[in-house]
């Protein structure tokens, strides 16, 4: 709308307080309305009826009202959007004739809000009935919000016996509910479970996530330096960004507002000022979407400077794609949020050089829909201010770029002290140091004749670290070297991709189980199988006695896995043959957060890594700091060294590139729970035992350090008699 600025400030408040007047109270028009029967019911009252028929164990139900209390809610916030968007073409014609008569403006935006307004009610009233257009309760908000519904659908399935569909609830409500433990439990029964398939855990909120699977799947691109695939990705996920928050703002306008005394607002007499106090309740409804996009399921908090955050990304990406054109434009948006930022506008000076200061290049704006989001907001957020100088309204800015002078003088002292108390808090956090609560403490004694610590805490820069030299023989490493170069399979644990980490190496793994099967068809050496098996409980033993365990230490997975450098693919190479991760939570490097929650490996304790050879280029193993870039240590492979480190997120970790020749090693993963104890190596065990062979273990290394009754095998035996499914490890080699 092309309208004088002076003006635009009053007419934006001015849209939200007579459409929310004529759109609070919202019922179907009574001539024409359809039958009350087919139009959308409240999804909170189909809510409640779900769990009292769920609590009345009415299975068939319980289901049938959930279910149905979700598709609902779905279809109300897509009718809402729809309504919304035919009533603002309707009215877009009247609004550019309005440009030519701006003396009567007044009257006439009265007028166009009106039948704004009306056009809302006539259209959710086609397909709402008036119940299910009023606010629903903050309980529902809140049951909603954290997906509770998933958690009652996926006992009611179980019940019902459709464990594909528990399993796809049970994780829909894991991922907002990362600690819930009991969830947790569920979940990894549901995948021992007879017809349950990795498939199935799929989560049915996606469709509201799609900016997050971006996000990771252009950090993604990052890691393995592939440019242009993150440039793309990275500007993919900024519209999705943009998308949602548009979404998230249309549905505060269209749905159906509580009255200021409703919200908590102290009471407001005259229907000015109650205009006024919804008015800016609606404008701070839109700014909160800021943090409701940035905030991913399961998190309390939102990710600070989340759109101008994939910004810088992005045209980072695009520079280093070759793309200085499109990193310049981004640069501009960048610079829109913060345009006294050092690094960009030393970026700006760069890409000016880099161009060669064309004119094109000095003319080059920022895009228009972020020069629109950026402009918009700042309208808002001076009318929201106002109000908080001029009517005591509360409200909290959501962002850190908010310029000083939109802030009124009267409040500029307290809203400084605040962002600066917010600054120092994020330093803090950056500066905190790391503490390690996995219950391990460094420094016990290293039971094995010939073995020595190399490398200890001090020496590696980080808590619960340490290098072993001498675990294994010159003889052993060509044992199991050559076990490798003839059993081996590309792509073992990735379904078979050759290069699932970078495409200038190639990848092979193998399993004791496997291994073991291979020597009973003659094909591998038995003597090296069992040699592969020994080795594991030769590690557990050492770190179990030197990481001073307090509990059971159990193998929950072996791995020897191989990176073998492509002849001539390797000139220039930045990218790495592992990048930098957490064993046993997502590492998020922007906020130096670690989230317990799948696809991450949460059982998994203690990590180690025992190397075969050293006649390669790179492949060295290195530490950081939670930034995934600052370098802690560095370790060179060679044979018989053996790396052992806890799997939280005080040791992030990664592999340099392999650049020549082919880099072994036995990657192996330790767990105080014993339910997460490696049952492919007892299924190995029980293998040797039906052939008439014996695997030499005590009672100690059988129970995982601690004295026990029974041995491996007749554990395996027990569970077997209580046919319980076999639990595999994952294939996230270090």
């Amino acid at each position: 709308m092309a309208l004088q600025t002076g003006r635009f400030v009053v007419y934006v408040a001015f849209d939200f307080v007579i459409l929310s007047l004529f759109g609070f109270t919202s019922t179907a028009w009574a001539s024409g309305s359809p039958n009350v029967m087919s139009l959308l019911q409240p999804y909170d009252f189909l809510y409640y009826s779900g769990v009292r028929a769920y609590f009345n164990k009415e299975w068939g139900k319980a289901a049938e009202l959930l279910e149905k209390s979700i598709t609902t809610k779905e279809s109300l916030f897509r009718v809402r959007r729809q309504c919304h968007d035919d009533c603002m073409a309707a009215g877009r014609e009247d609004r550019v004739e309005a440009d030519d008569r701006l003396c009567m403006w007044d009257l006439w935006a009265l007028d166009w809000v009106q039948q704004r307004a009306e056009c809302l009610r006539y259209c959710i009233g086609h397909s709402v009935t008036p119940v299910g257009q009023l606010p629903v309760s903050n309980d529902i908000e809140y049951e909603f919000g954290t997906r509770n519904p998933y958690n009652f659908l996926q006992v009611t399935y179980y019940k019902l016996e459709k464990l594909q569909r528990a399993a796809s609830a049970a994780h829909t409500y894991f991922v907002a509910n990362p600690t819930h433990l009991e969830m947790r439990n569920n979940i990894e029964k549901y995948r021992r479970m007879a017809g349950v398939t990795e498939e199935d855990f799929q989560d049915r909120e996606i469709h509201n996530e799609k900016h997050w699977v971006l996000y990771d799947a252009a950090l993604q691109h990052e890691a393995t330096a592939e440019w242009e695939q993150a440039a793309e990705t990275w500007k993919a996920c900024v519209n999705e960004t943009l998308r949602q928050t548009e979404e998230c703002r249309v549905q505060c306008e269209v749905a159906s507002q509580r009255l200021p005394e409703d919200r908590g607002v102290d009471s407001v007499d005259g229907v000015f000022e109650k205009a006024a106090a919804l008015s800016l309740s609606l404008l701070s409804c839109r700014q909160s979407c800021v943090t409701h996009v940035a905030t991913r399921p399961g998190r309390i908090s939102a990710q600070e400077d989340f759109l101008p955050t994939q910004l810088e990304h992005l045209h980072i990406a695009q520079f280093k794609a070759g793309d200085i054109s499109g990193a310049l434009k981004t640069l501009r948006a960048l610079l829109l949020f913060y345009p006294s930022d050092k690094d960009s506008l030393d970026n700006l000076q760069l890409y000016h050089e880099t161009l060669g200061g064309d004119t094109d290049s000095q003319s080059t704006q920022a895009p228009q829909e972020i020069v629109t989001y950026i402009k918009r907001a700042l309208q808002e957020k001076k009318l929201l201010y106002f109000g908080m100088e001029s009517l005591d309204f509360s409200f909290t800015d959501p962002d850190l770029w908010t310029p000083e002078d939109v802030v009124p003088e009267s409040l500029r002292e307290i809203w400084s002290t605040e962002k600066e108390k917010m600054n120092e808090k994020i330093k803090e956090g950056e500066q905190q140091e790391e503490v390690d609560d996995s219950g391990f403490f460094a420094g016990g004694p290293v039971p094995r004749v010939g073995v020595t610590i190399t490398m200890d805490d001090e020496m590696l820069n980080g808590t619960n670290r340490v290098v072993l030299d001498g675990v294994m023989t010159e003889k052993e490493c060509d044992r199991i070297l050559q076990l490798a170069s003839v059993a081996a399979s590309l792509g073992d644990g990735y379904r078979g991709r050759r290069s699932p980490h970078t495409p200038h190496e190639t990848f092979e793994g193998l399993t004791v189980l496997r291994a073991v099967k291979l020597a009973q068809d003659g094909l591998v050496n038995q003597s090296d199988t069992k040699l592969l098996h020994e080795l594991g409980e030769r590690a557990q033993t050492l770190l179990h006695s030197y990481f001073r365990s307090p509990s059971g230490l159990f193998i929950t997975f072996t791995h020897l896995v191989c990176r073998t450098a492509v002849t001539g693919d390797q000139k220039g190479r930045l990218d790495l043959s592992h990048p930098v991760h957490v064993d046993n939570c997502l590492l998020e490097p922007e906020t130096k957060q670690c989230w317990k929650e799948p696809p991450a490996f949460i059982h998994r304790d203690l990590s180690a890594i025992l190397y075969l050879n050293d006649n390669f280029d790179g492949g060295e193993l290195f530490f950081t700091n939670r930034d995934a870039k600052t370098v802690t240590a560095r370790v060179k492979p060679s044979c018989g060294r053996l790396v052992g480190f806890s799997s939280g997120p005080v040791n992030p970790h990664g592999v340099t590139a392999v650049t020549r020749g082919r880099r072994c090693a036995l990657a192996l993963w330790f767990t105080k729970e014993k339910l997460y104890r490696d049952m492919e190596r007892e299924e190995a065990e029980a293998v040797w035992a039906a052939d008439g062979q014996s695997v030499v273990k005590t009672d100690e290394e059988a129970e995982g350090g601690a004295a026990a009754s029974r041995n491996a095998r007749s554990q395996a035996t027990k569970e077997k008699k209580r046919e319980r499914v076999r639990v595999t490890g994952g294939r996230d080699e270090l």
